[in-house]
């Protein structure tokens, strides 16, 4: 959410930056807010005003009526009551307009950097990097779902009377295979000096609209009936929701955490859950990272955390390309963000394994995050990246280390994980 000073000051900024993200429905909004920010300022001038005359008046009603003058001091008095009144009316006032303010601030898109290339959606995504080389085998590379099926690894007809489409029930090997990814992971981001945690997996909605926009909220989170709750979509949410209404003190900074949670999403408005695979689905678990640093520390982090997951996807042999977000393809709250996606022998492409993100101040400043500085109080910036997320990744994990033979290579880093296995070996 964006500083509505620097609306204010800067509209014709913010228009341009809404028609670099494509959202040109957004453009009266602009001069809505501005309006209406005015009439606030207008209004709390007034009350103000009001308030200050109140108390003179109370002191001049006091000494008229230790004068004797009764008349006069209850004329007084029932212009103070009359004053009372409206300024109860402006208070309401007052609230109603900070509650419009709000509502459009935060549909209003984050200032994006200006390396973020323009483009309409995904598809002008630009491709930035390649790290490994992607081989396409001379066999044939069956789909995701037959290769774990040959290990008696998962079973989706069953999850599909029990939760429906979109779940499943890993086993056996398959399994074991999900729960060493995320360990290694998490042993990995520690080694890399993150501080590992476990959070709420539910967060009530002042994290939520604090954490991301309404559009994201309505396609992703799950909401608990009856409750000031919902299921967490990523563990981002809390982990960033963690510091909400806090001061940090600025020696304690950069906060880098590392967090293992499952995730829950509805996929709602997305290309629709997969009968037979797992690549898009509506729980699944995730090992994350994020931090709070400084405003001039941000961009060098932004680095470091897509980094990260190149790292472990090529420790595991995994060959990976990132992506810089274009324009039109960026949440709201994002002012530059950069894919991570792994390659596919199957499908002969990459695909999205990882989403690394800079906020900059916009978390901060919905959910009050400050850093206690020198010379005052002011706003962190917040920053996010995948580090691996099964079973997706699972997909690139098992394409790219399967043999001719149906065997799937485990590499060196994963072996003590799986109990020093060094290949799984299919049960038909």
């Amino acid at each position: 959410m964006l500083d509505i000073k620097f609306v204010r000051e800067n509209p014709e900024t913010v228009k341009e930056n809404i028609k670099k993200k494509f959202q040109d429905e957004k453009l009266p909004l602009v001069d809505e807010v501005i309006a209406l920010d005015g009439e606030k300022r207008e209004t709390q001038k007034r009350a103000d005003e009001l308030r200050s005359n109140r108390n003179r008046l109370s002191k001049e009603i006091g000494n008229l009526m230790a004068q004797g003058k009764k008349d006069e001091g209850m004329a007084l008095r029932q212009k103070v009551k009359e004053q009372a009144d409206e300024l109860e009316e402006l208070s309401k006032r007052e609230s109603e307009l900070t509650e419009k303010i709000t509502k459009i601030m935060m549909t209003i898109p984050n200032i994006i950097d200006a390396s973020v290339p323009i483009g309409r959606d995904d598809s002008e995504n630009v491709e930035v990097q390649r790290f490994g080389e992607p081989k396409v085998p001379d066999y044939e590379i069956p789909y995701h779902t037959e290769i774990m099926e040959s290990f008696g690894g998962i079973d989706l007809d069953s999850a599909g009377r029990v939760a429906g489409n979109g779940f499943y029930y890993f086993m056996g090997d398959i399994a074991r295979l999900h729960s060493a990814v995320l360990a290694y992971a998490r042993d990995f981001m520690i080694d890399r000096g993150f501080t590992y945690c476990i959070p709420p997996f539910m967060i009530r909605s002042a994290v939520v609209n604090g954490v991301m926009s309404f559009s994201e909220m309505d396609a992703m989170m799950y909401k608990i009936e009856g409750e000031d709750l919902y299921l967490i979509g990523t563990s981002e949410h809390s982990m960033i929701g963690k510091f909400i209404d806090t001061i940090i003190p600025e020696s304690e900074l950069p906060k880098t955490l590392t967090s293992y949670s499952p995730c829950f999403r509805k996929e709602k408005g997305a290309h629709g859950i997969e009968e037979r695979g797992i690549y898009r689905i509506h729980q699944f678990e995730k090992q994350e990272m994020i931090v709070v640093c400084k405003p001039e520390d941000s961009k060098m982090w932004f680095d470091r955390l897509w980094q990260n997951t190149v790292d472990l996807f090529r420790s595991m042999d995994i060959p990976v390309r990132t992506l810089e977000c274009c324009s039109g393809d960026l949440a709201d709250l994002k002012v530059k963000s950069v894919d991570v996606e792994a390659w596919s022998p199957r499908q002969k492409k990459y695909f999205e394994v990882g989403s690394c993100s800079n906020l900059s101040d916009a978390q901060a400043r919905r959910l009050r995050i400050r850093v206690k500085g020198e010379n005052g109080n002011y706003l962190a910036h917040t920053l996010n990246n995948t580090v691996v997320a099964p079973p997706r990744m699972l997909i690139a994990f098992l394409e790219n280390h399967l043999r001719e033979d149906g065997s799937v290579t485990i590499p060196e880093v994963l072996r003590p994980y799986m109990g020093g296995k060094e290949k799984l070996v299919p049960k038909k």
